[in-house]
């Protein structure tokens, strides 16, 4: 994790996060994958990364999540984050926002 770029650890760790409190806390939810950008990108700022249109997909199906999230100055460290899990995505809506079936 450290041989990645500041920002590039700071999107991978929070966004692991995201997948982890997902499956957590909403029962029957199994993400195996994130796209922070799929509805808008990802804004940066120091320590701490909004990610106001990504989807997570859990059982074969999409879904839209939003996220903001500041770690530790290494990245590797969360030290806040809260999230929005948000409706399912229609699958015509896939390619346009590089949505992978499994």
């Amino acid at each position: 994790m450290l041989k990645l770029s500041p920002e590039t650890r700071l999107e991978q760790r929070c966004d692991a996060r995201a997948m982890g409190s997902v499956g957590r806390e909403h029962k029957g939810y199994k993400p195996d994958e994130f796209v922070a950008y799929a509805f808008a990108d990802p804004v940066i700022r120091g320590n701490q990364i909004k990610a106001p249109g990504g989807a997570v997909r859990s059982g074969g199906k999409w879904y839209r999540l939003s996220y903001v999230c500041e770690t530790s100055a290494d990245g590797l460290e969360v030290k806040s984050f809260a999230y929005q899990l948000g409706a399912e995505v229609p699958r015509g809506e896939w390619d346009e926002h590089y949505l992978v079936p499994r």
